[in-house]
């Protein structure tokens, strides 16, 4: 056998627990040895290994001998006990948990909305599950598009996943309509106590009292009317015990799943309102305390909330108790959902639009904690902000026909509302397009009115320090506001007509300062003008004899002379 037979490659694991990785390969032992050893002598691998690789010819396969192994001994892997190919699902009992609902909403989603109603009463009214059989198809469908992914996922067959499910559904139907033949309890408000606690002890009492439950809001017209009727029943809970607990258990269920859909909610909040609109109510819905107090002390979240009708006020009431928790997170995660979409929430009126973010954002804030997590509702307005610094949002925001002053103010405002690092950098993009363009030059130099132009730009620099801008972003803009405005200010000789005016020194000393600490122009070129100037006449012995005849002055001027020295 020939040298070129043989060759020695080095293994490392980089951690104890680590896989065996080929760091190299070479025709020389020593230093294949050498190298294992120096790598773990310095601790840059765990463990090491040289394997001896040697081809046979008359297979032309190699066979590996182990010749060294250093460093961490190599730990036995547990192996993974196989899944079981058994669904989750096995009796019928089992398709009345939240989970096994939820999966029936969404496989029976468009027969439910086509009937108005939710996969509680499906499971629970003999008389759906009779309509839902007479469609034929639906529950083949629907047994269809489980079967295949639960088939893939745990290795077993479609055919007997098909089967599976088919037959816990013919169960599930006959359990439901032989109990329905024996005679299922019924309620009203009236007997609703009653029954609960009669019921509390019964071990199937939770499928029997839902029953009923369902059974009595099959006269309404409306998922609204549903919500009423739900609500009717729990006034009449048990007050307290096991009864009651049954009671606003069962309950909550339907609700959960009326408030959950789409068409459920939008009935109660109000179907006319736009996006904006519904997810302010929802907001005022699930979170009532809360945003009512912010309503009574801020105008900008009373702007945007609307009033809700006096059932979704019944049921905001409902939502404290803690046995509505399940239903007031359902309202939220519907809040969450539509507030990360791509559907603008006042599609007619970008500015209203900003205006119902920053309600929403003081309200969901507030109610952080209580209605959903500070985390989840960040990340949904990160989200919205970035529609909201897309040209085609702030094209249509900013109008055709606006001044560039009205621009500079609504992108600043704009900035002022979003939130995310990398929004607020876009939107910062935009403003800096802006002010650095050649027509936002021209017309503020175009102005006939100078002084009240160099106040509106003094205005836009201190804007643009407080709209959350990074000083790197805003600091360039307010220099060429400061620019801007010096340019406007060498038009119009603001400063030389005010040194040469006729009226009395304290009265130049102090437009001259105001114009120095940039409180009537942007700070800059014309402020630095304004302050050598003010300088100078404050050195003046007229001057100075003035301010010694009008003592109540000398503290404002004291104060301007100070503002204008920070301000240099």
């Amino acid at each position: 056998m020939s040298d070129a037979d043989v060759h020695f490659e080095v293994f490392v694991r980089r951690y104890p627990d680590s896989s065996w990785t080929l760091k190299s390969a070479t025709d020389d032992r020593l230093a294949a040895i050498e190298s294992a050893k120096e790598m773990v002598e310095r601790g840059q691998v765990a463990a090491a290994k040289v394997m001896r690789e040697t081809l046979e010819a008359a297979t032309g396969q190699f066979q590996s001998l182990t010749i060294l192994s250093l460093g961490a001994p190599e730990r036995a892997r547990k192996v993974k006990a196989p899944e079981s190919t058994e669904p989750l699902c096995v009796s019928p009992q089992d398709l009345y948990t939240c989970h096994a609902r939820e999966r029936i909403g969404r496989l029976f989603e468009t027969w439910l909305e086509r009937n108005e109603a939710t996969p509680f009463e499906l499971l629970h009214r003999p008389d759906l599950v009779e309509r839902l059989e007479a469609s034929a198809v639906e529950i083949t469908h629907a047994i269809q598009k489980i079967a295949v992914p639960e088939a893939h996922s745990r290795g077993a067959s479609v055919a007997a996943m098909t089967k599976t499910f088919r037959g816990l559904a013919d169960r599930a139907i006959e359990r439901l309509m032989r109990d329905a033949k024996k005679g299922l309890p019924s309620v009203s408000p009236d007997t609703f106590a009653k029954v609960a606690g009669q019921l509390s002890k019964d071990p199937d009492g939770a499928y029997r009292l839902g029953c009923a439950v369902a059974a009595s809001l099959a006269p309404a017209q409306s998922w609204s009317e549903k919500v009423g009727l739900l609500l009717d029943l729990a006034d009449k809970a048990p007050p307290d015990g096991a009864g009651r607990k049954l009671a606003l258990c069962v309950i909550t269920e339907p609700l959960e799943e009326i408030v959950g859909s789409q068409k459920g909610l939008d009935n109660v909040v109000g179907g006319d309102l736009d996006l904006g609109g519904r997810l302010a109510a929802m907001s005022r819905l699930a979170a009532a305390d809360v945003v009512d107090q912010l309503v009574t002390a801020n105008r900008s979240v009373a702007k945007v909330m609307p009033e809700l009708s006096a059932r979704a006020q019944r049921l905001a009431k409902w939502l404290n108790d803690e046995a509505f928790t399940g239903v007031r997170a359902a309202i939220g995660q519907r809040i969450l959902r539509d507030l990360s979409g791509r559907r603008r929430l006042r599609p007619t009126d970008p500015v209203s639009e900003i205006d119902v973010i920053r309600g929403l954002a003081m309200a969901l804030t507030a109610a952080s904690g209580k209605l959903l997590p500070l985390d989840q509702v960040q990340a949904a307005f990160s989200a919205r902000s970035k529609m909201l610094v897309t040209r085609d949002f702030v094209e249509v925001y900013l109008g055709e026909d606006a001044s560039v002053q009205s621009e500079a103010e609504a992108l600043i405002w704009l900035t002022e509302n979003i939130i995310g690092g990398g929004n607020k950098r876009e939107a910062g993009r935009w403003l800096t397009s802006l002010v650095f363009s050649l027509r936002f030059e021209t017309q503020s130099r175009e102005t006939h009115h100078p002084a009240m132009r160099l106040a509106e730009l003094a205005k836009l620099q201190r804007a643009v320090a407080r709209c959350g801008l990074i000083e790197e972003a805003y600091k360039p803009i307010q220099v060429k506001l400061g620019e801007i405005g010096g340019l406007v200010e060498a038009d119009a000789r603001l400063i030389a007509m005010t040194v040469r005016a006729t009226v009395p020194a304290l009265i130049r000393l102090t437009a001259l300062l105001r114009f120095a600490c940039g409180e009537v122009c942007p700070l800059g070129p014309a402020a630095d003008r304004a302050r050598t100037e003010a300088l100078k006449l404050a050195r003046l012995e007229g001057t100075r004899a003035e301010l010694t005849n009008a003592p109540d002055k000398v503290d404002g001027i004291r104060d301007l002379l100070k503002h204008a020295a920070l301000a240099a």
